[in-house]
C-alpha cells in the first residue's frame, strides 16, 4: 500500500488515481485530522462480495471447505449440471 500525505495526493491525483485502477494499488491518504484509504472500484465490489458471502449463513464453512478440497477431488466444469 502506497502511503502519501494529502497535499502530495492533491498535487499527483491523476496518476495516483490511475496506479490504483490499473494494478489494485491501494493509497493511504494521511491529514493531521486522520486517515483516508483509496481503492479501486473493482477492490471494493470484491470487498462488498466478501462480506455479502460471509454474512450467509454456513456459506463461511463452505468456502473453507472448498479451499481445503484437493483439485483432483472436484469436478471439472464439464462435468457440473447446471
Amino acid at each position: 500500500m502506497t502511503t502519501t500525505t494529502v497535499t502530495n495526493f492533491r498535487k499527483n491525483l491523476y496518476a495516483m488515481v490511475e496506479n490504483t485502477v490499473q494494478f489494485n494499488e491501494p493509497v493511504n491518504i494521511t491529514t493531521k485530522s486522520g486517515n483516508a484509504v483509496m481503492i479501486s472500484e473493482e477492490e471494493y465490489r470484491g470487498l462488498l462480495e466478501t462480506l455479502y458471502l460471509t454474512s450467509v449463513p454456513g456459506m463461511r464453512e463452505k468456502l473453507t471447505e472448498g479451499l481445503r478440497t484437493p483439485l483432483k477431488d472436484t469436478l471439472s466444469e464439464d462435468e457440473v449440471d447446471w
